[in-house]
Order: C-alpha cells, then structure tokens, then sequence
C-alpha cells in the first residue's frame, strides 16, 4: 500500500470522525447558520473545490484493494461538493436542506460519514506500507 494512501486514509478518517463528534455535540444549528451564509458557503465551495482537485490529481488509483478507491472516491465526492456548492444558489441550497429536514435526521445522515471515518481509520491505521508515494 503506498504511504500516500495510508496517509489520506488516516488523515480523512480521523477528520471526518472529530467533525462528525462536533455536530453531534452541536447538533444541527451549527449547519443550519453555515447554510444561510452565503460568503461561507462560496468560501467552503472553493476549499472544497481545491481538496478535491488536489486528491483527484494526486491518488488517483482505481486498484490494489478497497482502501486506494476508498480513498479515490472520497476525492472525488469531495470534488462534486465543491463544485455542486459553487453551482447551486444559496436560495436552492436552502430550500434542499430545509427538504431533507436535516435538523430532524441528524444521526441518519450523519450515519454513513461516521462508518466511512471509521473503516479509513482501521484501514489506514492497520494497512502496510511501502517506501513510494
């Protein structure tokens, strides 16, 4: 397994775990104020744009295992975010959100993130590494 793999494998995993512990803390209030700022959201688009290009251009691998496309495909989902949010306007944004009545689903969409960071920090944490990135 290469290093770049074990490393965005454990760096995505414990991200996506310690901000999914925050919004439960938090609960949905902090999104709901996030999603209602529009400079925020343009600003989260553009991060989130630049992340996703830089893992699509940088681990691009479709074999050798679960955790390289795992960990692929979470680069380019983050790609789609980034690019779904600068695309969409704020108003179509809010209208989808208040749809999904996150506020009310909070563990059901947070769910799947959760298990994803789990299995990229076992993954990540239990894989062999190689000398190449």
């Amino acid at each position: 397994m290469s290093r770049l793999t074990v490393f965005l494998a454990r760096f995505i995993g414990l991200f996506t775990v310690l901000l999914i512990a925050a919004l439960l803390v938090r609960g949905s209030a902090i999104v709901e104020t996030a999603i209602s700022d529009k400079p925020l959201m343009f600003t989260y688009a553009i991060i989130s744009i630049a992340l996703g290009l830089a893992m699509v251009l940088g681990h691009n691998v479709w074999s050798g295992g679960a955790l390289p496309v795992v960990v692929t495909l979470v680069g380019w989902l983050i790609l789609a975010k980034g690019l779904l949010l600068l695309f969409l306007t704020p108003e179509a944004l809010i209208r989808q959100f208040e749809r999904m009545q996150y506020g009310e689903h909070i563990y059901l969409y947070l769910a799947p993130t959760l298990v994803l960071g789990l299995y990229l920090i076992w993954a990540g944490f239990t894989a062999p590494t190689s000398r190449r990135l």
